[in-house]
């Protein structure tokens, strides 16, 4: 796969502590205290742990509140990438390169798309003359557990409820609608729904695949200097 190449490579530190939903607060390997932005709207069940090894980025933007980004924690199951906005990147240099064999064949590839009818928008269409129009919407999944499973959403989430209902009714409508996975851990194999923590997700993807619509979960390879998506992964609903 063609990866998201990070230069700089990402610098190394100590969590202390991830508050506020948005904010982390970072020890450098340096001894340097660094209060950073923490681009993850979820829970981050299991990657937000006190002490925790973790990778982070630097902007040069002067307009910045927080200069520095959390990227990446070094867990016991497996490094994970935290920053939720990488998944579309990742997604979209894999799209370019061809590297996603079930979405290959279409000419044009446009990002964040209105959904027809509705509210808001998918993260991309893809459309080839003489096809059905496919629209995919990409979610991070970063919650594992010791067997190697990998479960989403870690929170109650509308916003994603109403991604995959949309995708039901784009399949009704007579189009192509795909979920995929951009799974931030290198220590799950396999994909599924958090019924536990979010039951109306899990029976909504469900009965989006009765009607049709793909789920798809590719694996990511994470190093300091690169990102990129990887294997095809089993998806359990």
């Amino acid at each position: 796969m063609t990866p998201v190449r990070l230069n700089p490579p990402l610098a190394r530190g100590t969590l202390r502590r991830r508050y506020k939903r948005f904010l982390a607060d970072v020890v450098t390997a340096e001894g340097r205290a660094i209060t950073m932005f923490c681009p993850n709207t979820g829970a981050m069940l299991g990657c937000s742990e006190p002490g925790s090894t973790v990778w982070f980025s630097a902007s040069n933007n002067p307009t910045r509140k927080y200069r520095h980004t959390l990227e990446v924690v070094l867990t016991a199951l497996g490094r994970v990438g935290v920053n939720t906005a990488r998944a579309n990147d990742l997604v979209a240099e894999a799209l370019d390169a061809g590297g996603v064999a079930e979405l290959t064949g279409y000419g044009t590839i446009t990002r964040e798309v209105r959904i027809p009818h509705e509210n808001g928008r998918f993260d991309f269409l893809l459309s080839e003359p003489g096809r059905a129009d496919c629209y995919v919407e990409v979610k991070s999944l970063t919650l594992g557990y010791p067997d190697g499973t990998g479960a989403f959403p870690d929170t109650e989430s509308k916003r994603a409820l109403r991604h995959v209902r949309a995708l039901e009714a784009r399949v009704k409508n007579g189009e192509r609608a795909v979920l995929l996975y951009c799974v931030q851990h290198t220590g799950i194999r396999v994909a599924t729904t958090a019924d536990d923590i979010y039951p109306a997700y899990g029976e909504a993807v469900r009965s989006a695949l009765d009607s049709g619509v793909e789920v798809l979960a590719r694996s990511c390879r994470i190093e300091r200097d690169e990102i990129s998506l990887g294997d095809k992964i089993v998806v359990r609903a």
